[in-house]
């Protein structure tokens, strides 16, 4: 890859969706700025080269999208001129810095007239950056239907003229649950490469949203959870194999961010009002407790199991709670409720086959749990997480 390629990829990655934000507040048109956006990065990939890389490649981008905007606004005679477009005070761009307006196009995505399974869907296309494929994948949904109905409400969006502005705030309050979910799903999607710099975007807008909204108590929940998950990826991944949570180097833990994280939950905490994000951040940070202990507390992690799944069933919870009880009361306890779980789970959940595996293990069940182990490697979808369970079969078939 090429220097001007490269640069154009990070801009592409680090700035998408602060440029899609600017372009698209002064337009209402969101599909019309990702077309403008797209163009003005192929232009980069042909003129960088030839000129050289600007010192500032985002103001370059945005200012080759506007004119895009412009020529094509022209055409369309929504604009007469182009001194009618509102121009750019040069204070946005000093400096480098952009102004962050994601904030503002989340609330557009999440706004009443659009479809409510759309909210999450469209944040994540339009503000966050992934492909309608992988997001139809997330929600197992046609990527083509998705694609189709992402296309029908932007223009929805274009027509109705919906305000790409703050609302007031009880509007803010209900809107943010969306955005909360979408941020957290961008930072479960692709946790494990942290090159994407997902994690980091989820990370900065749910602690943008939490200082916005200072009485909700879920937003600083989730960028507690994001900060613990960031204060161990040096110690998640190594020699391109995964490492377990609980085996984990935790002199490459991130103290700066196990810091951030345990005042959020305090301040979350403080407000008396528990959710899902909270509980996560809770467990996460039993987990994080074993950098000062050297231990594991198997039995607050099954209590914070117990009260998510109340509040927010799910397989994954569900199959972590039957490990948790493998580790307080045996092996055998463990499948038995792992077994429970998987008439709710599916067989096709691969978690679960790798707990069994592990649960096998421990039971000292050796061929067993090397075929556990090939069941969860044929579900696996990473390289680092086959990495891991391939060791752990070699392992088993060795004893």
């Amino acid at each position: 890859m090429t220097d001007a390629a490269r640069a154009a990829e990070l801009a592409a990655r680090g700035s998408y969706g602060r440029l899609l934000a600017l372009l698209s507040s002064r337009t209402h048109d969101i599909a019309l700025a990702e077309d403008a956006l797209a163009e003005a990065f192929a232009r980069a990939l042909s003129h960088w080269p030839a000129h050289g890389i600007p010192d500032n490649p985002d103001a370059w981008l945005l200012t080759t999208a506007r004119n895009r905007l412009t020529d094509s606004q022209r055409r369309q005679f929504r604009f007469p001129t182009v001194n009618e477009i509102p121009d750019m005070p040069s204070s946005e761009l000093a400096d480098g810095s952009i102004p962050d307006r994601r904030l503002s196009l989340l609330m557009v995505c999440a706004h009443p007239a659009i479809a409510q399974d759309l909210h999450v869907p469209l944040m994540l296309q339009t503000v966050l950056g992934l492909e309608a494929k992988t997001i139809a994948r997330l929600f197992l949904i046609s990527p083509v239907a998705l694609s189709k109905r992402l296309v029908r409400t932007k223009a929805k969006i274009r027509d109705a003229g919906i305000p790409f502005a703050l609302p007031c705030d009880d509007a803010l309050r209900e809107r943010s649950t969306a955005i909360l979910e979408a941020l957290y799903a961008l930072h479960a999607h692709d946790w494990l490469d942290p090159a994407e710099n997902l994690g980091d975007e989820a990370f900065y807008l749910a602690d943008l949203l939490g200082r916005l909204i200072v009485d909700n108590a879920e937003a600083l929940g989730l960028a507690a959870l994001i900060a613990f998950s960031h204060a161990r990826a040096r110690a998640r991944i190594v020699d391109d194999m995964l490492v377990p949570t609980d085996e984990q180097d935790v002199t490459l833990w991130n103290d700066a961010l196990i810091r951030y994280g345990k005042r959020q939950l305090h301040c979350a905490y403080e407000k008396s009002s528990v959710g899902r994000f909270q509980i996560e951040a809770a467990i996460e940070s039993v987990h994080i407790a074993r950098k000062e202990t050297g231990s594991t507390d198997w039995l607050a992690l099954n209590k914070l199991y117990v009260a998510l799944l109340k509040i927010a069933p799910s397989v994954g919870s569900l199959v972590a709670q039957a490990v948790v009880t493998g580790r307080l009361h045996g092996p055998q306890a463990g499948l038995e409720a792992l077994d429970a779980a998987e008439t709710v789970t599916g067989s096709g959940y691969q978690p679960l086959w790798a707990a069994r595996a592990d649960l096998q293990a421990r039971a000292g069940n050796h061929l067993a749990a090397a075929k556990s182990y090939d069941k969860a490697i044929s579900l696996a979808t990473d390289g680092p997480t086959i990495n891991l369970l391939a060791r752990k079969r070699a392992q088993e078939l060795n004893k």
